[in-house]
């Protein structure tokens, strides 16, 4: 039995029936053993009336009528009340009543199926081999499911995310330490000449791009290993970060053409959506009116990115998982994300607020530390004042960035694979191929697709 799901190809879309039985095909008859009743002589010979009488067919509708009439004094169906007074002799006594939740034991000769749980309780629950149940999840179980691969997995997971964040961070810290601190004491001096500024600005542009670049590269390797280590997550199975390196190196290069190419579309988005009002302003005057067309282009263009990017956030596992080209995976996430599109943005948009709470939760400390020991104003914090920060208060402030991105940045990627997972869970019933593939014997599904309570 292969141990890796399909995740190349869309999942069947099994019928109702399917998904409650966990096999496909309607149920076939049972088979009796008792032989067909042979047919019994008959002891008298029929008279010819009789044999007339059938001749006429079926009898009439008023005979039926007057057989289907109560007897005088009876009560009209339905109306029926519970036996009263001393049980007559020979007679067996009444069942007793069924108790609360109907979850005692059935009656003797009942031959029906053992009820679910005690007393109905609900469909047995769903197979969990690894982080999260194979059925549709709730939001609570998206974030559960993200926090629980961190801790299962912790030394692959917490490795990635440490290393990233570590080079990202360390880039950061030369840029404002040699670069930054030249650059600032010679912008502040007031008798600089306008070469002087314009190779600081240049080397300040230099840093920043290098620093983006990196932070890219990492973005991209992290989130191509945590994507891995999530799927592996699901099925409860264990994985190295050697072995999640070599399952996903080879999309490394797509994933980044994607992420340019949204790059690409967001920014040409918002440069269309200010380009009347600049133009305008340019031609006119930036009087109220251009204004006005300015800021409603922005916030125009702002709505559009919005909805492209909650439309394509699940691009990214599509083309880790399926192994998909850029386009193909866009085209996945806006298969996946219809119908779902404020599902989808509300747990992204929880999701990262969890992330940024917890990393200004390991930050803040560190900054109130790193302005005890050093001493240095709240101005060099926001990089506005001429006095420059200094080595002591970058390399305090830098190690709670790096505790707070080693933290975030697993949840974030695990939020987008389980996101992906349930949308697929939902649409194409991934639960039967995670089920095989995770190994789970006689698996029937949980729950059929649709939302869940919570969810």
């Amino acid at each position: 039995m292969s141990d890796t799901p399909g995740w190349a190809s869309p999942g069947p879309d099994p019928s109702s029936e399917e998904r409650q039985t966990g096999a496909p095909g309607a149920a076939e008859p049972m088979p009796t053993d008792k032989p067909a009743p042979a047919a019994q002589p008959s002891e008298a010979p029929q008279s010819p009336d009789a044999k007339i009488s059938d001749a006429k067919g079926p009898e009439a509708p008023e005979a039926k009528a007057s057989e289907a009439k109560w007897a005088e004094g009876q009560p009209p169906p339905g109306q029926w009340s519970a036996p009263t007074g001393a049980p007559v002799p020979g007679q067996a006594p009444p069942p007793p009543p069924p108790g609360a939740g109907w979850g005692g034991q059935p009656p003797a000769g009942w031959g029906g199926p053992p009820a679910w749980g005690n007393g109905w309780g609900g469909p047995p629950p769903a197979a969990k081999p690894g982080v999260i149940p194979l059925r549709p999840l709730s939001i609570g179980e998206i974030l559960d499911g993200a926090i629980s691969t961190m801790r299962a997995y912790w030394r692959t997971v917490l490795g990635i995310s440490l290393t990233v964040a570590v080079l990202t961070e360390l880039c950061a810290l030369l840029l404002q330490g040699v670069l930054l601190k030249d650059t600032t004491s010679t912008l502040s001096d007031p008798d600089v000449t306008p070469a002087e500024a314009l190779r600081s600005l240049g080397s300040i542009t230099a840093g920043a791009l290098l620093v983006g670049v990196v932070s890219v590269v990492g973005t991209i390797v992290a989130t191509a290993l945590l994507t891995t280590v999530t799927s592996r997550a699901v099925l409860g199975k264990p994985i190295s970060i050697g072995e999640a390196w070599r399952e996903s190196r080879g999309q490394l290069l797509k994933l980044l053409g994607l992420l340019m190419l949204l790059a690409l579309i967001t920014g040409g988005i918002l440069v269309a959506g200010a380009l009347p009002g600049l133009v305008v302003g340019l031609v006119a005057g930036f009087d109220a009116p251009a204004v006005i067309l300015l800021v409603l282009g922005i916030l125009a263009a702002v709505v559009v990115m919005i909805w492209l990017t909650v439309r394509f956030s699940l691009a990214s596992p599509a083309l880790m998982l399926e192994r998909q080209g850029v386009w193909k995976s866009l085209s996945r996430s806006a298969k996946l994300v219809q119908g779902s599109w404020w599902r989808v943005l509300g747990v992204q948009f929880l999701a990262g607020l969890i992330a940024n709470m917890v990393s200004w939760i390991a930050v803040i400390p560190f900054t109130v530390i790193a302005f005890a020991v050093n001493g240095e104003k709240m101005t060099a914090l926001m990089g506005t004042g001429a006095q420059p920060a200094g080595w002591s208060f970058l390399l305090i402030t830098g190690i709670g960035s790096v505790i707070g991105a080693t933290l975030t940045m697993p949840v974030k990627a695990g939020v987008t694979v389980l996101l992906y997972i349930d949308q697929r869970i939902r649409r194409e019933a991934l639960d039967l191929e995670l089920a095989r593939a995770a190994g789970v014997q006689g698996y029937t599904p949980g729950a059929t697709p649709g939302p869940v309570p919570g969810s």
